[in-house]
């Protein structure tokens, strides 16, 4: 019996020293294995006097926020507790070899069903800066969604000047009805949804919508004389924003987790999907007790209807020396709080020069590995437009039609099963087709008057298909078929490079020898100008099935969105790895 316990004790002890060692090498070599749960279940939630049943993560929205180090694994398992299909995409996240763990709905995955799990499983691979996480099936990021902060790896400095403090937010909106039910509706009727009744930063609308109270409104506290380091994020479903600081300027230094050249503004433009990241430095000594807003509104340049509202934030200055907010109490209504000024709704001539004035670093650390040449163009339409209204119904869209959207006069159509799935075990068949046009079937001046045989889009799954480490070049035209209007465009699996931009149609012969091929913006969503169109190259390097889509929400729900196809490399380390043993069933 004693030699027995004395056998269990030294095993006990070899495991914990075991333990240790691995913990010790995990140390040092500074790679961690992160683990998350995340329950997604309904909870009652109260904003603008108006209590309604939310979907949630963790009780909570924004949901949990991601913390890891750049190159640290991540496992994080999602249990379904609501009679919702649900999914989550890690935004910006390259995936390399994980596919499987993207996570938009029949794409990537089957949904997670009703009482499923499903562990998304994958490692952040030489990335580092502000991403963010969010259901991807149908409209449920408007509440299910959160922060994904990745630092860089141990000892390895900020390439900008060390904050005092770091600060996320997200920047949201908020509808008193039920979103599905807004975009179920729009889907029967063809008409554009309802807005939303608020945006909120972190959730919280702030003073100028009605029946808001303190406890409603954001409020960053500052010491005067500290720099801080805001981590912005739009998950607005349908909007993007223009958010400015009365009296103060913000220094952006990262857009979509890739550092960026300084650069100082009072205003700055986030597309939903985009984040941003500024550094705000207080005033040292003149501001002390004062407030200001901090205010965000719309941008959009679309012939339908918009939040048109206001989202407020409070800057409040320290009396002290110390972080704290002792001199905030539920009395304070911010009456002698400043007002910045913000642009017009449709000021795009803000947006364009702010888009153009970001760079990569593009030094030895951080260089912008722009493909100076490349294999294979394609030249994308993304429109909106109309579909006939179904015999034996009443439409509400222009002139008795159904909204609808496409990229190439394709509009795409979910299929049943995954995309990668067929892919991955060659049952393509019935699926998806991979006939998708490198060019707009019918070409015409795309910004000028539309003739009227490309008003109605076709219907159908198409990809394209691209051999493995292929160079791209790929062109986003907006077109004026229902009005001209810009699109946020999100790329899955990839970083690309916006090597150029600008209004009417891309001429190849003119614009092409103005591309920036020094330091253009590293992204992952860019936006399309209103009118105009926006020149993107990147290397195919990550085989699996990657979505591209519009992230103003309603325009993928009309079929704004498409899938490219990255075939397997040479050898295991260029190769898609197997499904997980738990992937969801459709």
């Amino acid at each position: 019996m004693m030699m027995a316990m004395a056998r269990a004790e030294y095993g006990r002890k070899l495991i914990i020293q075991l333990l240790f060692v691995l913990l010790l090498v995990q140390f040092v070599s500074g790679k961690m294995t992160r683990h998350y749960s995340f329950h997604v279940r309904m909870k009652n939630v109260t904003r603008l006097c108006h209590t309604k049943p939310l979907i949630t993560v963790n009780g909570k929205s924004p949901g949990p926020k991601i913390v890891v180090r750049e190159d640290d694994r991540v496992i994080i398992k999602v249990h379904n507790h609501v009679k919702d299909n649900v999914s989550i995409h890690w935004h910006g996240i390259r995936q390399l070899r994980s596919g499987w763990a993207d996570g938009p709905a029949y794409i990537t995955q089957c949904p997670i069903q009703t009482g499923q799990t499903y562990t998304y499983n994958f490692t952040v691979t030489g990335q580092r800066g502000t991403l963010w996480w969010h259901a991807h099936i149908s409209w449920l990021r408007a509440s299910v969604h959160g922060a994904f902060i990745i630092y860089p790896k141990r000892n390895v400095p900020y390439p900008f000047p060390k904050p005092y403090k770091e600060v996320t937010m997200v920047l949201g909106e908020w509808w008193n009805t039920d979103t599905e039910k807004v975009i179920n509706q729009s889907m029967i009727t063809g008409a554009g949804p309802n807005v939303s009744d608020c945006y909120s930063i972190n959730g919280h609308p702030g003073p100028l919508y009605n029946c808001t109270a303190f406890n409603d409104t954001f409020i960053l506290n500052v010491v005067p004389g500290k720099t801080y380091l805001l981590r912005i994020i739009n998950a607005a479903l349908n909007d993007e924003l223009f958010i400015a600081i009365a009296n103060h300027t913000m220094t952006v230094v990262e857009a979509d987790a890739v550092y960026t050249k300084p650069v100082t503004t009072n205003t700055i433009m986030i597309a939903p999907g985009q984040t941003t990241n500024v550094l705000l430095t207080a005033s040292a000594s003149d501001y002390k007790g004062k407030q200001f807003f901090i205010l965000a509104s719309p941008y959009a340049t679309g012939q339908g209807t918009f939040d048109n509202s206001t989202l407020a934030g409070i800057l409040s200055y320290s009396s002290h020396t110390e972080f704290n907010t002792s001199h905030l109490n539920s009395t304070t209504n911010f009456t002698n709080a400043i007002m910045p000024k913000l642009p017009v709704f449709n000021d795009t001539a803000f947006a364009t020069n702010f888009t153009l004035k970001l760079k990569s670093l593009a030094n030895a650390q951080y260089p912008a590995l722009v493909p100076q040449t490349v294999d294979k163009k394609f030249y994308f339409t993304v429109s909106l437009g109309f579909n006939p209204c179904p015999k034996g119904q009443k439409c509400q869209g222009v002139n008795g039609t159904k909204f609808t959207a496409s990229i190439n006069n394709i509009s795409f159509v979910m299929p049943t099963v995954a995309l990668l799935q067929s892919h991955y075990t060659g049952k393509m068949k019935g699926v998806y087709k991979t006939n998708f046009p490198d060019n707009p079937p019918f070409p015409f001046n795309y910004t000028g008057n539309p003739p009227k045989n490309v008003t109605t889009p076709m219907n159908g799954t198409r990809v394209k298909v691209l051999p493995f480490n292929t160079t791209v070049q790929l062109v986003l035209q907006d077109t004026n078929i229902a009005g001209a209007e810009s699109h946020p465009v999100h790329l899955h699996g990839f970083n690309f490079f916006i090597v150029g931009q600008g209004f009417g149609n891309y001429n190849e012969t003119r614009d092409s020898p103005n591309f920036n091929l020094v330091d253009p913006v590293e992204r992952n969503t860019a936006g399309v100008p209103s009118g105009g169109w926006v020149a993107l190259r990147f290397r195919a390097d990550n085989p699996g099935v990657w979505f591209m889509h519009c992230h103003l929400e309603v325009h993928t729900s009309w079929g704004l969105k498409m899938a490219w196809i990255v075939k397997n490399g040479k050898g295991p380390s260029q190769s898609l790895l197997p499904p997980p043993p738990d992937l969801p069933l459709c």
